[in-house]
């Protein structure tokens, strides 16, 4: 991170636009505010954007060289009616009808999901009072500690607490399932749209809610989410929120082998694990969950997400989602240290966008690059400084803590639903690009058939 820095280290860690303004494609600023022509109304006075940056949100979406580009991108300003809340998406589509499908889960599931949090604040309790047993039952001694980032979770979870002061709160059991609800009926729905090619076409989906220092992540597929936070001398460290659902994964792999469905890589990519149905070899889908791809939801690909909560501390700067366009040739690291050379928080995506296209060109001179699509969240107000570029052996891996998982008792598929809370200061669960790094993007499409190939069988 050189001179041209734009995130300032301050007393809080605070960030916000150095300056209120954004260049056209002309190179004239124009005032953030101009930009609401970007704009529209959503559901319960939301308002909705497909691009252009806003106070706290960058974006950008770039079409490849394979056609055209099957990844979407929504921000939902007011998400739920409440002040500050945000509902940040991007969607990578796949197959055939990819791109309709990507676009479909845009703007189905952010409103299914409204609906459905909605009815928890007006049944139950507000949604920016999340809790858990033992954060109710601690009240009386965690109330002077308001930097405490820590939240304990007990393995079992009552629906609805209350505290002494006889206010209603969710528990983040009731809140993962009303994510995996708005999913499934998201799933469902195109089920039953004959309009579109949903039995060899499909979409990721990683999106967050983020209501004050509440975050909550939600993911499906191989697109990512990951936060970075300041660790020692300012520098900014990644920490993975998501983790990459593919097919190889031993958990993923056995619920997959046990509705008949196979997993095995092709001659010529053996380091890349891909699903087929029972008798015939074919589609050959690189991911373990998804939106749509019907012709394996009965042989172990799932719609249910990856939910996470995370309670944000003052250490924590942004948020960056983006589908694997960026992630297939930038690592967490690199991705950090292109954002902070942006001289404007409104074109950090856009830079990133930039940066990975490149990065295709050079690394896969071969292939064609693919879709690219970024939403940067800044979590602060103020300007924040980093001073010097960080490197990945600068990360200090003696601070850091692990994550704990926990089961949710939502219905039958519940052994498949878990809410992780993260509080480590490295990436959850893998180290840095092992998910990507098996994967070459010059050879592989997401979704291919092999009608015939040699097989490399998985070990289960």
């Amino acid at each position: 991170m050189g001179a041209g820095c734009s995130i300032k280290a301050g007393r809080h860690g605070g960030s916000n636009m150095e300056d209120h303004h954004h260049v056209d494609e002309k190179g004239d600023k124009v005032h953030v505010e101009d930009q609401d022509h970007h704009a529209q109304h959503g559901d319960i006075g939301a308002r909705i954007r497909l691009e252009g940056p806003s106070r706290f949100t960058s974006m950008y979406s770039q079409q490849g060289r394979k056609g055209i580009n099957q990844d979407s991108m929504t921000v939902w300003e007011d998400f739920i009616g409440e002040k500050e809340t945000l509902f940040c998406g991007v969607f990578d589509g796949h197959g055939p009808h990819g791109h309709k499908i990507s676009r479909h889960v845009r703007d189905s599931l952010p409103l299914k999901l409204s609906a459905s949090l909605k009815y928890l604040q007006l049944n139950h309790s507000k949604f920016g009072d999340v809790v858990d047993a033992d954060d109710v039952a601690n009240d009386d001694e965690d109330d002077d500690d308001d930097n405490d980032n820590n939240i304990n979770i007990r393995d079992t979870m009552k629906d609805i607490h209350y505290n002494h002061h006889n206010s209603h709160h969710l528990s983040l059991a009731s809140i993962e399932a009303s994510f995996v609800k708005s999913f499934k009926e998201t799933d469902q729905e195109l089920s039953q749209d004959s309009s579109t090619d949903t039995f060899c076409s499909g979409s990721t989906a990683v999106i967050v809610v983020k209501q004050g220092h509440h975050l909550i992540i939600a993911n499906l597929g191989d697109s990512r989410a990951v936060l970075y936070t300041k660790g020692d001398n300012e520098q900014l460290l990644p920490i993975q929120l998501t983790v990459d659902m593919k097919p190889d994964i031993s958990s993923e792999a056995e619920r997959i082998k046990n509705c008949q469905g196979r997993v095995f890589a092709v001659d010529g990519e053996p380091d890349v694990y891909r699903m087929w149905m029972p008798d015939e070899d074919c589609p050959g889908l690189a991911m373990s969950r998804a939106f749509g791809d019907f012709c394996l939801k009965n042989c172990g690909l799932i719609s249910i997400p990856e939910v996470s909560y995370r309670k944000l501390t003052n250490n924590d700067e942004l948020v960056v989602l983006a589908t694997d366009g960026i992630w297939d040739v930038l690592t967490n690291n690199e991705v950090i240290r292109i954002l902070t050379s942006a001289k404007r928080r409104s074109t950090a995506a856009n830079l990133l966008v930039h940066h990975a296209v490149r990065a295709w060109k050079s690394k896969y001179p071969g292939s064609k690059v693919d879709d690219c699509t970024v939403i940067c969240l800044f979590l602060k107000n103020q300007p924040t400084t980093c001073s010097t570029e960080m490197s990945p052996s600068e990360v200090n891996c003696s601070q850091l803590d692990r994550s704990r998982t926990i089961t949710c008792e939502n219905d039958n598929e519940s052994a498949i639903s878990k809410l992780t809370v993260i509080r480590s200061k490295k990436e959850l669960s893998v180290v840095e690009g092992e998910n990507r790094s098996k994967k070459s993007p010059s050879k592989i499409p997401r979704f291919a058939c092999f009608m015939r190939c040699q097989k490399v069988s998985i070990s289960f």
